[in-house]
């Protein structure tokens, strides 16, 4: 029972001085005009400062408050206009479902190549998918999930810094006009719209769904949106709140030791989620041309980064938000369906060794 106290006692320090590190940076880079700022300040700040050794910590409930924000406020961007014309989109989204295993296939040959990474860590760690589904898909399969959930974080650590500067380096804005269903806020919708997330989230939760909190929160907002029912504002604050716990929640997974425990892999991954982030953007633009879509919209919808953070660099940047939002939804939800099954595949024909699924 003492000792119990005592971990909890130290997870709050660390979550403490965590928010005493993540908030003061993302008000610095905010003043610096930086795209993103409450997330890229806290996560830099808080990897920095984690790898060094500090005692830091980024409870789980503290990330799953900031993922409800943001998923909260994204669904209001799903408005009637911006349904109908989703509708219209399913080929380019299959197209970009494809193209994200073809990603993940290049990145797992790399780690292979040059890192020589066993068959199961290297596929679950290239795959452009949820972090802790890829990991614990690669744990069912025999990979090392240390390994792929290091590799992961890495790549969503380069996306989030890499993407969002370089939108703001070449100044690409979208033509696409999705705004809000409203521009103020209305106190009481509010309050039933947090209500309603807050249920439906904790319900996926409850259900073991994959990214229940951002998943559950937008899935709520969206529909409630789309119906009329909802008419106001996120306040500011929330979203902030919600980019500076994520950032921190991300950033606390550096701890000392991180690259050491399988550097060159680690090392061969960050490299070709780099790859990937340029052959990616080539293949956004010559979608967009297909599908009629801006081309800076359609590039971040095909970028490998997660929902949440590319899904909020797009409502910061001005682009399409439901756009970007659903490619990368069903992009989640496709590869958790897909992968298992497409590395057993290979396993078989390959006679690579299989885990115990």
């Amino acid at each position: 029972m003492t000792e119990s106290i005592g971990r909890r006692q130290r997870a709050l320090r660390g979550f403490a001085l965590a928010l005493a590190i993540g908030a003061p940076a993302g008000w610095l880079c905010a003043w610096l005009n930086w795209p993103l700022p409450w997330m890229i300040g806290p996560l830099v700040a808080c990897a920095l400062a984690s790898a060094k050794g500090l005692p830091l910590h980024g409870p789980r409930s503290a990330r799953a408050v900031g993922q409800w924000a943001i998923g909260a406020a994204l669904g209001l961007y799903f408005t009637p206009e911006a349904i109908s014309r989703i509708t219209e989109l399913w080929l380019p989204i299959v197209a970009a479902i494809g193209w994200s295993v073809l990603i993940g296939l290049g990145c797992a040959w790399a780690m292979r190549r040059f890192a020589g990474a066993d068959p199961a860590t290297a596929f679950f760690a290239g795959a452009v998918g949820n972090a802790s589904e890829m990991a614990l898909q690669g744990e069912r399969n025999g990979g090392r999930v240390e390994t792929i959930a290091a590799v992961h974080s890495m790549r969503i650590m380069t996306v989030v810094i890499t993407v969002p500067f370089a939108f703001r380096w070449l100044d690409l804005h979208g033509t696409d006009l999705f705004m809000p269903a409203a521009s103020s806020i209305h106190w009481p919708a509010l309050a039933g719209l947090i209500l309603a997330t807050v249920v439906t989230a904790f319900a996926l939760h409850r259900l073991r769904s994959p990214s229940p909190w951002v998943m559950g929160s937008l899935l709520a907002s969206s529909l409630l949106t789309a119906t009329g029912q909802v008419a106001t504002a996120m306040p500011a604050i929330i979203i902030i709140g919600g980019q500076l716990l994520i950032g921190i929640a991300l950033g606390t997974r550096f701890a000392p030791g991180f690259m050491q425990r399988a550097p060159l892999i680690v090392l061969t991954g960050s490299l070709a989620s780099l790859v990937s982030i340029g052959f990616s953007a080539v293949f956004g633009l010559a979608l967009a041309r297909l599908a009629a879509i801006a081309p800076a919209t359609m590039v971040l919808a095909v970028a490998p980064g997660g929902i949440a953070e590319m899904s909020l660099t797009a409502q910061v940047l001005g682009l399409g938000v439901p756009i970007v939002t659903v490619f990368h939804v069903t992009r989640m939800a496709a590869l958790l369906v897909v992968l298992g099954g497409l590395y057993r595949w290979f396993a078989r024909r390959r006679r690579w060794p299989l885990g115990p699924v």
